[in-house]
C-alpha cells in the first residue's frame, strides 16, 4: 500500500510536469499549479488569506542572507515588528520557525530545569504551553479555568502571591476565541521578580494588546494568523528584564537567542552568521507589516472589533451562539457552538468542498462541539462575512434573511 501512495504521488509530479509542457495556456509552474488548485477562502482559526502584495514580495529574487542589502530589510522587519507589538525592545524578531517555534524559543532560553512556573490553562494551547514547560524541566503550576471563559484575575493574583519565577499566558486562546485580560499581572510578577511571558499568536494586530504598556517580558506569536502572512515565521519580542536570563545556558542549539541576536543585531560588521534566515519569507513579512502600518494599528483593531461583533451578531440569527461572553470574546477569531442536531464535520465539509470557504472544528474537549472562524485580514471584511453567512444559512437550511440584516447593522453602527 505504501508503493502505491508513492507511485501516487510520482505520477501527480508527473501529470504537473507534462501540464507545463504540453498545455499551451500555461507557461510556467506556477500557471499549471494555479490551475490545478482550488480556489479556498480561509475563514478558519489559520493560516489566513495573504495578500496579493504579499505573495508578490515572496517572488522577489532570492539574495543571500549576510549581503548587506539583506541586512537593511531585516533592520526594516524589527522595527516594523516594534510598531506591531508597541514595544521599544531592541530584542524584536522574527524567528526562523512557526509559532510554536516562537513558542519554543521563548521557554528555552527563559526558563530552567527547576524554575517554578504559573501557567494559565483554558484551552488546547495553554495545554501545550504547559507541557512544553514541563519538558523544559520546569515546575509547572497550573492554574486551570472553564474553557470558553477567560481565567479570573484575581484567582491569577491570590495563585501569584508565591515564589514563583514567571507566570506564562495565553492571550488569545485559539481553541475557544477567549481573550485573556492582563491587567496588573505584570505589577504581580515584578514584585516575586519572575518574569510575564505571553502567546499572542492569534492576537497580534487583530486584538488591542500593548506590549510594553501591559508590562509583558516575552511574547512570541505566528505569520500566518492577523499578520496575513503565510505560515513560518514566528515574530518574538523580548524586554530587558527577559534579556537578563538570557545569559544562562539554553538548551537548545537553534533557538539560542544570544546566538540568534548577534544575527539579528543591527550594522553589517556586527552580524554574525548563526543559520541561513529564509530570506523570501522575510520579503513576505515586510510586505505584510507594510500594509499594517499602512492601514494603522489602532484602525486595524477597530476593524476586527466591528468585524467579529457583527458576525457574532449574524449567526446568533442561525442558532450559533458564540462560546465566550462577549467581553471574553478574541475578536479576530470567533468560537461558536453547533447546535446538537448539525453534523459540523459535515457541514465544514460541504462549504470547504462546494464553495471553497474553510471553516475550523473544535480541538481537545470541543471537538465535534464548535465552530471556530476567523476575522483575520480578509475575514474582517463586510463582503465577505456576506457570502459566509450566505453560504452557511444554505448547507444548515435555514433562512439567511435576519443574519444578513444582522450583518449589516452591525457593520454600520
Amino acid at each position: 500500500m505504501e508503493l502505491n501512495r508513492c507511485t501516487e504521488r510520482r505520477e501527480a509530479s508527473w501529470s504537473l510536469t507534462e501540464a507545463v509542457e504540453q498545455n499551451t495556456a500555461t507557461d510556467t509552474l506556477a500557471d499549471a499549479w494555479n490551475a490545478r488548485l482550488p480556489e479556498r477562502l480561509l475563514l478558519g482559526a489559520g493560516p489566513s488569506v495573504v495578500p496579493p502584495k504579499v505573495y508578490e514580495a515572496m517572488a522577489l529574487p532570492t539574495i543571500g542572507h549576510m549581503d548587506p542589502i539583506f541586512g537593511k530589510i531585516m533592520e526594516e522587519v524589527a522595527a516594523l515588528l516594534r510598531e506591531t507589538f508597541r514595544t521599544t525592545n531592541e530584542a524584536t524578531l522574527p524567528v526562523s520557525a512557526t509559532g510554536s517555534g516562537g513558542m519554543e524559543t521563548m521557554i528555552a532560553n527563559l526558563i530552567e530545569p527547576g524554575d517554578r512556573v504559573i501557567c494559565g490553562v483554558i484551552g488546547v494551547f495553554g495545554e501545550r504551553m504547559a507541557d512544553a514547560l514541563r519538558r523544559q524541566g520546569a515546575e509547572v503550576l497550573c492554574v486551570e479555568g472553564e474553557w470558553g471563559r477567560a481565567l479570573d484575575l484575581e484567582r491569577l493574583h491570590e495563585v501569584g502571591s508565591a515564589d514563583y519565577d514567571a507566570m506564562v499566558l495565553v492571550h488569545g486562546e485559539t481553541s475557544t476565541g477567549v481573550a485573556q485580560p492582563l491587567d496588573g499581572l505584570a505589577d504581580l510578577c515584578r514584585e516575586r521578580d519572575a518574569l510575564l511571558l505571553v502567546d499572542c499568536v492569534t492576537s497580534l494586530a487583530g486584538h488591542p494588546l500593548e506590549i510594553d504598556a501591559a508590562g509583558v517580558d516575552a511574547a512570541f506569536s505566528g505569520s500566518q494568523k492577523c499578520l496575513n502572512c503565510p505560515p513560518g515565521l514566528a515574530p518574538l519580542t523580548i524586554g530587558e528584564r527577559a534579556i537578563e536570563r538570557i545569559t544562562r545556558s539554553p538548551r537548545s542549539w537553534y533557538f539560542d537567542l544570544s546566538a540568534v541576536l548577534s544575527y539579528w543585531s543591527e550594522g553589517d560588521t556586527n552580524r554574525v552568521y548563526h543559520h541561513t534566515a529564509p530570506i523570501n519569507m522575510i520579503y513576505a513579512l515586510r510586505a505584510a507589516l507594510e500594509l499594517i502600518h499602512d492601514e494603522g494599528l489602532d484602525q486595524r483593531w477597530r476593524r476586527h472589533t466591528r468585524a467579529h461583533k457583527a458576525l457574532a451578531g449574524a449567526l446568533a440569527e442561525l442558532g450559533l451562539e458564540r462560546l465566550p461572553p462577549e467581553d471574553e470574546a478574541l475578536h479576530p477569531l470567533l468560537a461558536v457552538r453547533v447546535p446538537a442536531h448539525l453534523d459540523e464535520a459535515a457541514v465544514r465539509g460541504a462549504l470547504l468542498e462546494e464553495d471553497g470557504i474553510e471553516i475550523s472544528g473544535g480541538l481537545g474537549r470541543l471537538a465535534g462541539r464548535i465552530w471556530r472562524i476567523g476575522i483575520m485580514g480578509a475575514g474582517a471584511q463586510r463582503e465577505v462575512q456576506v457570502r459566509l453567512v450566505t453560504t452557511l444559512a444554505r448547507h444548515i437550511r435555514a433562512s439567511p434573511i435576519s443574519a444578513l440584516s444582522a450583518l449589516e447593522d452591525g457593520w454600520t453602527l
